[in-house]
């Protein structure tokens, strides 16, 4: 028997609960549901508030990009640049559990933290009904990473959803088991006709290939495009001072807290929010006419370590 609190927060995917949850989601707020590989955890794309929250609600930012969810090729055409293997790939596996790693539009109205600072954009068509209906009630992008505690087990239940996360999220929708289980392959589509599986999944490597055109040698060895591993994704091309209580007259200041700034991460001190606005105030700072950049104390704790890791990266 579901608890009280499961009971409250656990609700029938049917079109009450789906008019609830975008009414939920429009509003910023954070709906957990099923696609076809797991439950994710939905948030509008469009607003960095909405991202904190996802982050807030999974105990940190891992500072991967985020997957965003696509009613249709067309709006996904919107966000991101398709060429014709990205217009094929689409045709052959969406709506399905194919990630596309595809150059971001720069009108595209996504909140930088999504693309962690990339100049690419993570994009699926999902195939589950109750994603699509809800894609299609909101009319808005949505991030949803899985819908638990980073490190934890990706959850294919509504029940693993609310034990993982508890309170941080406050609806989630049973659309019963995910017929998946396993989170989406990424395959991101290189200048020159090259590609790479980001992350395997339910589309085989083999699958792709076929569609393509090409062999397992279009694979190529570059780098994977997640934030953390080169140091130029953070490095604002500009001199970088940490742990500042106050600018000289040639720095932009990165407040956060009671250090106020040019921009704040966080005027109230929540990291969560400081997570999700790193990378805009870094493109601020970069941007400025200033030849400097000054960055406030951010507390090493919890996300805080994330964001320290990020910003020695932009220093060095």
């Amino acid at each position: 028997m579901a608890d009280k609190h499961e009971a409250a927060q656990i609700r029938a995917a049917d079109s009450a609960g789906i008019a609830a949850a975008a009414q939920q989601l429009r509003a910023g707020g954070l709906v957990a549901l099923p696609t076809e590989t797991v439950y994710g955890l939905a948030a509008r794309a469009d607003q960095a508030e909405s991202v904190a929250a996802i982050y807030r609600a999974k105990g940190r930012p891992d500072f991967n990009p985020l997957i965003v969810h696509v009613p249709s090729v067309a709006a996904a055409r919107g966000l991101a640049r398709f060429d014709d293997r990205a217009e094929a790939l689409a045709a052959a596996f969406w709506p399905g559990a194919l990630t596309l790693v595809l150059p971001v539009r720069a009108e595209a109205a996504i909140a930088p933290a999504v693309t962690a600072g990339l100049p690419t954009i993570a994009l699926r068509c999902p195939a589950h009904p109750v994603m699509r209906a809800v894609l299609d009630a909101t009319g808005l992008p949505l991030a949803a990473p899985s819908a638990n505690r980073s490190g934890g087990v990706s959850p294919t239940r509504a029940d693993h959803v609310a034990a993982s996360l508890g309170d941080a999220v406050p609806l989630i929708l049973d659309g019963g088991s995910c017929a998946a289980g396993l989170e989406s392959t990424i395959v991101a589509l290189r200048e020159g006709g090259a590609w790479q599986v980001l992350r395997p999944g339910p589309i085989t490597e083999s699958q792709i290939s076929a569609i393509l055109g090409q062999g397992p040698d279009a694979v190529t060895s570059a780098a994977i495009e997640a934030p953390g591993q080169l140091a130029s994704h953070y490095a604002p091309g500009k001199p970088v001072r940490l742990n500042a209580a106050a600018a000289e007259p040639d720095e932009f200041l990165i407040g956060f807290g009671p250090v106020r700034g040019d921009v704040s991460l966080s005027p109230t001190g929540d990291l969560a929010e400081a997570a999700a606005r790193l990378y805009a105030a870094l493109h601020a700072a970069a941007a400025a006419p200033k030849p400097r950049i000054a960055v406030a104390t951010i507390p090493d704790g919890g996300i805080g370590a994330a964001i320290n890791d990020r910003l020695r990266r932009a220093a060095a």
